[in-house]
């Protein structure tokens, strides 16, 4: 990808994976920081009719790891997660959620990113994330 900030680029780029068919939309792009939305749809449901945790997961972590591809260091081409957690701590029915993941360390060989998930009509705060990152590097 060669356009590191630009939220359409991040849009097509996911358009066909699992960001795309959950409706992940990127909405910013910045250095050290990512903004997502995702509008609640029956597929995102658990069969309880509460909001699916891997919906919100799946949010916070595309947040968290486009932000990652957004800020590699020189020389770097990918990534890959190495660890993931999330507190939920709140649903959601219907509506649209978002995210906003923000970078806590950008090294050379790792980095951290926290996302906070919320409703966005009410403001309540869905899920806490937190992940790690290894950065990767072409072989020599």
């Amino acid at each position: 990808m060669n356009t590191k900030h630009n939220p359409d680029s991040f849009n097509q780029f996911g358009a066909t994976y699992l960001p795309g068919h959950l409706g992940i939309r990127i909405t910013e792009v910045a250095p050290g920081k990512l903004a997502a939305e995702m509008k609640v749809e029956a597929h995102h449901l658990a069969p309880n009719g509460y909001l699916h945790a891997g919906s919100v997961v799946t949010l916070a972590d595309t947040c968290a790891g486009y932000g990652c591809i957004s800020n590699l260091p020189e020389g770097a081409h990918s990534f890959t997660t190495i660890e993931l957690k999330s507190n939920h701590l709140g649903t959601a029915r219907d509506g649209t959620i978002s995210c906003v993941a923000t970078a806590v360390h950008l090294g050379r060989t790792t980095q951290v990113w926290d996302a906070t998930v919320i409703d966005a009509a009410s403001g309540k705060t869905i899920a806490l994330f937190r992940c790690t990152q290894m950065i990767l590097y072409p072989k020599a």
